[in-house]
C-alpha cells in the first residue's frame, strides 16, 4: 500500500471496486481515515441505521443487509466505523489527533518500501494459513485469485533492480501476522474478519492510494500489486459467496464476534498504512 493522502489509526471503507464507470447499485468504499477533500470525493450507500454490534444483538435475527447475506451485515459495520467525514453514514467521533483529516501528505520511497515489505508478510501469513488450514473451512478461499503475495515480490523485486535497499519487516507487519496465526488457530471467526477486511480494502481503498501514490513517487510506474488476473468484481464476489456460504454455519453470537472484530482489523491494517509516511 509530495502531499497526497492522509492516513490515520484505523479505517478502510469498503466498495464493489471499479475505478472506471462504476456499476449504479449500491457499491462499498475503503479509504483510510481523515482523507482530505480531494481523495475523500467516493460515497457510499447504503441505509443510514445500520448494524449495532453488542450482546444484546445476538436475539435480532433481522439485522440489516441480513437478506443479502452475513457480508452484508460486515460492510454495514465497517461504515459506522467512519466519521461523518470520510462517509455521510459514518458515526465514529474524531477524538485522537491522529484520527482527524491530514492537511499535508508527503509520503516516500523508502516510507512506501516499508508498507509494501510489512503488506506483503501479512499477506504471506493470510495465504499460509489458508493453505495449512488449521479450521477445515479456511480451505475455501484457497486460489481465490485476490492473492497479493506474488505480486508483491514481483513489485520489490523491481524496486531492487532501480538501487533500493529493501528493508526487513517492521514491528507493524509482524504484530499483524502474527496476530492472525493466533486467530487463525482459536478463533475463526475473529479471522474471517480480518481476511474479509485486508482482501476487500485493498481491491478499493487500497487502489486509489497507490494510483496515487504511483503519481507523486514512482512516475506512475504501475505495480503488480494493484493488478489482478481475471475479472476483479466477479473475484470479488466469489469470495463473497464462500464468506456467505461458510458464515450459515455459524450461531448469531459467533456472528456477532466476528462483527466486533472490526474495529481491530481497521487499527492493525492502519497501523502499516501509516508506515508510508515513515
Amino acid at each position: 500500500m509530495a502531499s497526497l493522502i492522509a492516513v490515520s489509526q484505523t479505517q478502510l471503507l469498503y466498495i464493489k471496486p471499479r475505478l472506471v464507470s462504476p456499476p449504479l447499485q449500491s457499491r462499498s468504499v475503503f479509504l483510510p481515515t481523515g482523507l482530505p477533500a480531494g481523495v475523500r470525493g467516493v460515497r457510499a450507500t447504503m441505509p443510514r441505521k445500520t448494524v449495532i454490534v453488542s450482546a444484546a444483538t445476538a436475539e435480532t435475527p433481522k439485522k440489516k443487509g441480513g437478506s443479502k447475506g452475513f457480508v452484508e451485515e460486515m460492510r454495514f459495520v465497517a461504515m459506522r466505523l467512519h466519521t461523518r467525514d470520510q462517509a455521510k453514514e459514518g458515526e465514529k467521533e474524531v477524538k485522537q489527533p491522529e484520527e482527524k483529516a491530514v492537511t499535508k501528505w508527503d509520503p516516500t520511497v523508502e516510507g512506501y518500501l516499508k508498507f509494501l515489505v510489512d503488506s506483503k508478510l501479512v499477506y504471506d501469513t493470510l495465504e499460509d494459513i489458508v493453505q495449512e488450514a488449521p479450521q477445515p473451512f479456511y480451505a475455501e478461499f484457497r486460489n481465490t485469485g485476490l492473492e497479493r503475495s506474488a505480486s508483491l515480490a514481483e513489485d520489490l523485486e523491481w524496486f531492487k533492480e532501480q538501487g533500493y535497499s529493501i528493508p526487513e519487516p517492521s514491528s507493524p507487519g509482524i504484530t499483524y501476522a502474527q496476530y492472525l496465526k493466533e486467530l487463525s488457530e482459536k478463533d475463526p471467526q475473529a479471522f474471517i474478519c480480518h481476511f474479509y477486511n485486508i482482501y476487500f480494502a485493498h481491491s478499493a481503498g487500497g487502489r486509489m492510494i497507490g494510483k496515487k501514490v504511483a503519481e507523486k513517487l514512482l512516475d506512475n510506474k504501475a505495480l503488480k500489486f494493484y493488478e489482478w488476473d481475471g475479472d476483479l468484481p466477479q473475484l470479488l464476489q466469489n469470495v463473497r459467496d464462500k464468506l456467505n456460504k461458510v458464515a450459515e454455519d455459524w450461531t448469531r453470537e459467533e456472528k456477532n464476534h466476528c462483527l466486533e472484530e472490526t474495529e481491530k482489523s481497521f487499527k492493525l491494517s492502519g497501523e502499516i498504512l501509516r508506515l508510508i509516511l515513515s
